[in-house]
This record gives structure tokens, sequence and C-alpha cells, in this order.
């Protein structure tokens, strides 16, 4: 029997499941339909869903304090900054930096939420685990060189938008931004690695 626990957290990954897919297709099409031209309004058209995603991935902070699944609120935080910031630059939008950091967000979370989705059936596959903690962890290294490079190039249009505030100085946010990143980054990567040697070997010994 199905407790509400377990059929709220299956709703939550096949919602995140669907929803990453359905961007990554967009993206996928569009640029398959329009090449280059597809970046001039592809924020637009996939901005709404990645946000939204974003949004309900807040309520990852519950599933750890109820102990309803272990996830790392740092990377999802550093990626939630740096999607606010996309919105409020919409002349930054259409650069092609921000279509590949969206890709690549887009393909980790179709490496997860898939393995997420057959731990919580009770059928795990070998195949899945390995995806998800080996390729994994090169491409989220890649993921986040890409949001460091984002934000650089996002500085001058920051400085432009805070020319007429006193209060906001870009490149002191920056000064705190890639340390917080590469600080995150490197505490992940350090855990996935723990975290992929064990669940190998308990995968090992099951499939044995």
């Amino acid at each position: 029997m199905l407790s509400f626990r377990r059929t709220y957290i299956f709703s939550y990954n096949l919602f995140q499941f669907c929803g990453h897919t359905w961007i990554l297709t967009n993206i996928i099409a569009r640029f398959l339909n329009f090449g280059q031209d597809a970046l001039a309004d592809m924020f637009y058209s996939v901005g709404f869903m990645m946000s939204l995603c974003q949004l309900l991935s807040i309520l990852e902070l519950f599933h750890i304090t109820d102990g309803i699944e272990k996830a790392r609120l740092l990377p999802r935080f550093i990626q939630n900054i740096l999607l606010i910031l996309l919105i409020m630059l919409e002349e930054f939008q259409s650069e092609p930096v921000v279509c590949v950091q969206f890709f690549l967000w887009n393909i980790l979370d179709l490496l997860r939420y898939p393995h997420e989705l057959l731990c919580v059936m009770d059928t795990p596959s070998v195949g899945m685990l390995w995806t998800r903690y080996t390729l994994w962890i090169p491409l989220y290294i890649l993921s986040v060189f890409t949001e460091g490079v984002t934000f650089y190039h996002a500085l001058p249009y920051m400085e432009q938008t805070a020319s007429n505030s006193a209060y906001i100085y870009p490149r002191s946010v920056l000064m705190l931004y890639l340390p917080l990143l590469a600080l995150g980054a490197s505490v992940t990567v350090w855990q996935l690695l723990k975290e992929r040697q064990h669940r190998l070997q308990r995968g090992n010994k099951k499939k044995k």
C-alpha cells in the first residue's frame, strides 16, 4: 500500500522529470527548426517552465528536513540565484551561453530524476545507478564552469542595470558569487564521489 509520503515524492520526481524533458525537447526542436535564430526567443519559450521547476525544487529543503530524501541544497540554491539574474537581465537572455546553461541543467536533472523514480518504486537499475553517479559528475563540473562563465558574461549587463543605483556593485557580487560557486562545487563533487563508491558497491552486492 502506498503511503502519502511515497505518493508525494513519486509525483514530485515525475513532475520534475516531465518538466525537464519538455524543456530539453523544446530546446533541441527549436534549434533543429530555426538554427541560431532560436536563441532570440529561446528563454521566452522555456523560461516559464524552467522557472517553475526551479521554484518547486525549493521543496527539496523540506524533503531533507523531513528525511524523505538526501539532496544538496547549495548547488540548487546557486542555480536559483543565476536563474533570477537571467530573468532580470532581459537583454542577456538571447546569449548563446544561456542556452548552453539551460541545456546542461536539464541533462543533469534528466540523469537524476529517473533514478529517483526507480528508487521510489523499489526497482533500482544498475545502469541508471552508474549513469547517475558516474556520468553525472563530469557533467556537473562542466555545468558549474558554465555557470561561472554565464555570470561573468552577464557582468556588463549587470553594470548597465546597476548604473542608476548606488547600492549595487556587480563586481563585488561577482567576487562573492564565484568563490561560493567553487566551494559549493568542490563539496558536492566530494560528496558525490563518496556516495558513488557506496552506492555502486551496494548495487554490485545486490546483483551478485
